[in-house]
């Protein structure tokens, strides 16, 4: 499978193809460092939309998003959408908006693909940039 998606990476790039943030990334909590959960990029209509596929914390697997507002309220974690409507700019992604389900706030958000496509610098922020944090995703499949 790997060789697979490298000689697909080789081949799009060889042919000025563009690398895509649809696939599966593997997410790690900012406070503990460790692996928190896998997340399903995928495209629709023309931008991107993140599903929560799984979670590596037992407790997190039967949550739900109780401080969500709107459709995604009391929702369950593992299936969420948590990011919606990405789109391609010029150098990155944007546009859309990020979900932090431990406290229901969403953010405005931007996505910038790295190291050849495998890694993802996901920022989430309230007005500007600046104001905000990033979390680097790397790429699973």
């Amino acid at each position: 499978m790997a060789v697979l998606i490298i000689a697909l990476f080789m081949f799009g790039r060889a042919f000025g193809g563009q690398i895509s943030p649809a696939g599966l990334w593997k997410t790690v909590d900012d406070k503990t460092h460790k692996t928190r959960g896998l997340v399903r990029i995928f495209e629709k209509d023309g931008a991107f939309f993140g599903r929560i596929e799984k979670t590596f914390d037992a407790k997190e697997a039967t949550e739900r998003c109780i401080k969500c507002e709107g459709e995604r309220h009391d929702q369950p974690i593992v299936g969420l959408t948590i990011l919606r409507d990405m789109k391609k700019r010029e150098s990155d992604y944007g546009g859309g908006d990020i979900l932090d389900p431990e406290t229901g706030t969403v953010y405005r958000c931007k996505m910038t693909l790295d190291d050849g496509g495998r890694r993802l610098v996901v920022r989430g922020f309230i007005g500007i940039s600046l104001l905000g944090r990033s979390q680097t995703w790397t790429r699973e499949e």
